[in-house]
């Protein structure tokens, strides 16, 4: 199922044993753009206000309640690493905290989830798995920081990250919610990251291969009505790309000197 972040972010998160805080924002890689940690505020409930908790333990969401349900205990979240979420994620935290909980390192292989193309919650599967020596730069981005950013066209500026919509499956960021109300008054657009060029973090934009005008006049997102793959296809017909159902997640490489002046 495709959901909207904002639906999610504010969601009540439930351990095995109870409630455990709701969720303030996110943090995604920027090459494969797969959620890699929920930002919960579980301030209420333990001493440090902020933890972390990976699509690893995320048995479903209930978006009737408003709830997501956590494979972990509120002791097990209590115990995990401390982190400081003002400052980066470091690999050195990131390092002791899949240690603590067991999952296979997702920066340890070259599919989405490391070793594995696909998300495993089992953890007796996890034991088997030989974690490759390959491995990557996750370069960890939070949802609140990327919000806003301008999307650059190849002739202009023509609106700015306003949303992104997850696949709750894997986790996977499917599409940027473009609102071009600056050029188009309450438009607003989808555009997966598959179809950016770069991204200059530093300059807060986005750069992607596409006139102003084909933004202008693609399909029409409407953050009321339910994405259907009738939908997706009409999307990805209108701009000639092949839908993301049918091959395997792309590893996207945003390297500073590939990024616009």
């Amino acid at each position: 199922m495709l959901t909207n972040s904002k639906d999610i972010v504010k969601y009540k998160l439930n351990a095995i044993d109870g409630e455990i805080g709701s969720i303030d924002e996110f943090y995604f890689d920027d090459r494969f753009w797969t959620v890699r940690y929920l930002v919960v505020n579980a301030g209420n409930w333990f001493n440090k206000k902020m933890v972390l908790i990976s699509p690893y333990f995320l048995k479903n969401v209930d978006h009737k309640q408003e709830v997501i349900n956590v494979d972990l205990t509120r002791d097990e979240i209590k115990n995990s690493p401390s982190v400081e979420t003002d400052r980066p994620v470091s690999r050195q935290f990131e390092e002791a905290y899949y240690s603590y909980y067991g999952p296979p390192f997702y920066w340890g292989g070259p599919f989405v989830w490391g070793p594995l193309s696909t998300i495993s919650h089992d953890r007796e599967t996890w034991r088997t798995i030989n974690t490759s020596k390959e491995s990557w730069n996750p370069n960890l981005r939070s949802s609140d920081d990327v919000t806003d950013h301008n999307i650059h066209a190849s002739d202009g500026d023509i609106g700015h990250v306003d949303d992104f919509i997850i696949d709750e499956e894997s986790w996977t960021i499917r599409y940027m919610v473009i609102d071009t109300k600056n050029w188009l008054p309450g438009k607003k657009v989808l555009l997966s990251p598959q179809w950016v060029n770069n991204i200059s973090w530093e300059e807060l934009k986005v750069y992607v291969d596409l006139t102003r005008e084909a933004i202008r006049n693609a399909p029409e997102y409407d953050n009321d009505n339910m994405i259907t793959r009738e939908y997706e296809i009409k999307l990805h017909d209108y701009y000639n790309r092949q839908g993301y159902w049918s091959e395997e997640p792309v590893s996207i490489n945003y390297s500073d000197d590939e990024m616009r002046e």
